[in-house]
Formats: structure tokens, C-alpha cells, sequence
């Protein structure tokens, strides 16, 4: 028994450190709380329960009131919590798991061209998907192949709401992934291209991702042309990767918007950038 509860310890830390970076050690500091809700009660599961949320309490203290003050020394400032300045997180989670850090650049960046946005497209809101952790270069983003300096970002593409017909901030997929805006028939089919190579994982989100919502959407041209133009624009920003198929049906001629290339996944239900 004893063998068993430190390997679930073991476990759970390593569990907790991959998806949040900081949960682990959060976890491992949370087991001393034990020691105050134990004692208040002798039943299995609601014992369970205490110790459940006296270490979500901890982890949640620990996130949004520790965690940025000690990343800025590493040069990573949080993106917003809530919609600022025209930008938002598309889901509470990125930020629960400490998805959401970048460096201060980026982060001007980004409020510099929601701005440009919401400007010409009145209220339109952009909705920021994965970014970095708050620590450690090369710490890995699972499944990210690259967000591990503070460099990188994820951005959700602008929708048309079918029923309404009108431009929304909302996006058919809950985490913003997995919802594809397929290639025509006349053209280029990187999907099809990277899965004729070998590439199982390129085309693997939307296998998994439900499609329920995808009928209730459009994909918006217009305003997806136009915030990849501001993105493209903007000194800091290097690069930009999307979709062949989509490049080119949004006739993109800036150097910095390119393929990823096989070793990713495809990028025609979201943009990835990166600072220069």
C-alpha cells in the first residue's frame, strides 16, 4: 500500500507538471493542508472532497497571484484573463493551466492589432488560444512542437453565426482547435499531401474534435484577411502560419504568413505567430 501511494504521488506530480508546468509542486505543497481537512471528518469521500478543493484553492492562489509575479524576471508577462483591450482567451482553461504567458512584446502586439481590429470591425473581440508556459525556454507545450520560448501564440480564426447571419466572436470548437476550414477541390490539399507521407498526426485534431457546431458557423473571410494583413504588418511580428489552400483563397502575398510544414498539424482552424 505504502509502494502504491507514493507512486500515485509520483504520478499525479509529473501529471500536473506537464499540463500546468507549476501543478506538481503546487500538489506536493497542497498535501500539507491534509493536516487541517482530515481531521474534519472520518468519511472516505467527503475527506476526498476537502482535500480536492483545499488543493484547488491552493493551485488557483498559487496561479493568479504568484505565478505572474515570478514569471516576470523571465521576460513573460499573462495575456488577459477576461476581454481587455479588444483581446480574450476563447477558453478559461488556457489560463487555468497557465497556457497563456508570452513575452511583454507579444503582448503589446496583440493589444496593437485588436485595437486595428475592433476599429474597422466594430465589436470584434480576438480570442487568443495557446501561448507558453511562465517558465523555463524549452519547457514543452504538449502537444505543441515550438511554444516554449514566449514567443508563440495561437489565435482563433473570425466566424459568421449562421442562424443570426451576422459576425460573432464565438468559435464552433470550445478549445478553438479541430474545426477545419477544408481546401477546395481546386486547391492545394496539405492535409491530404502530409497523410500520403506518413504524417498521422497532421490531420488528427478533427478526428477527435466533435463537429457538431460547425453548421451553426462560417468561416469569415473578411475579418480573418484583414487581422492576418495586421498581424503581418506589425514590426514585431515574424511569422505567421496558416493553410496553403487558405493563403491563397485569401490572396495573402506577405512573406511572413507560410506552411509549417508537415511536422505540425494543419492550420486551417487556427493561425500561429510568432515574434521575430
Amino acid at each position: 500500500m505504502k509502494l502504491l501511494k507514493v507512486g500515485s504521488i509520483i504520478f499525479l506530480f509529473c501529471l500536473l507538471t506537464v499540463l500546468t508546468q507549476v501543478g506538481g509542486l503546487v500538489y506536493l505543497f497542497s498535501r500539507l493542508t491534509y493536516r487541517l481537512t482530515d481531521p474534519l471528518t472520518n468519511k472516505f469521500l467527503l475527506k476526498f472532497v476537502y482535500r480536492f478543493v483545499s488543493t484547488f484553492i491552493t493551485y488557483c492562489l498559487v496561479t493568479f497571484a504568484i505565478v505572474p509575479i515570478i514569471a516576470k524576471p523571465f521576460g513573460r508577462v499573462p495575456l488577459p484573463l477576461m476581454e481587455k483591450n479588444h483581446l480574450q482567451p476563447l477558453n478559461v482553461w488556457t489560463c487555468l493551466l497557465n497556457r497563456h504567458y508570452v513575452r511583454p512584446a507579444l503582448k503589446q502586439a496583440m493589444f496593437e492589432v485588436a485595437q486595428r481590429m475592433n476599429t474597422k470591425f466594430p465589436g470584434t473581440t480576438i480570442n487568443y488560444l495557446d501561448a507558453n508556459f511562465p517558465f523555463i525556454n524549452q519547457f514543452p507545450l504538449i502537444p505543441h512542437r515550438s511554444h516554449n520560448d514566449g514567443k508563440k501564440l495561437d489565435l482563433a480564426f473570425c466566424y459568421h453565426d449562421r442562424q443570426a447571419n451576422q459576425p460573432t466572436n464565438e468559435c464552433p470548437s470550445l478549445i478553438g482547435y479541430g474545426i477545419c476550414e477544408e481546401p477546395r477541390p481546386s486547391e492545394k490539399n496539405a492535409p491530404n499531401f502530409c497523410a500520403q507521407k506518413g504524417y498521422w498526426q497532421y490531420g488528427f485534431l478533427p478526428k477527435i474534435i466533435p463537429q457538431t457546431n460547425k453548421k451553426k458557423f462560417t468561416f469569415d473571410h473578411h475579418r480573418t484577411k484583414e487581422l492576418i494583413i495586421f498581424l503581418a504588418t506589425h514590426p514585431a511580428i515574424g511569422k505567421i502560419f496558416i493553410e496553403p489552400h487558405l493563403k491563397t483563397r485569401l490572396n495573402l502575398t506577405s512573406d511572413k504568413v507560410r506552411f509549417h510544414g508537415c511536422q505540425a498539424v494543419r492550420h486551417d482552424d487556427h493561425l500561429h505567430l510568432q515574434l521575430k
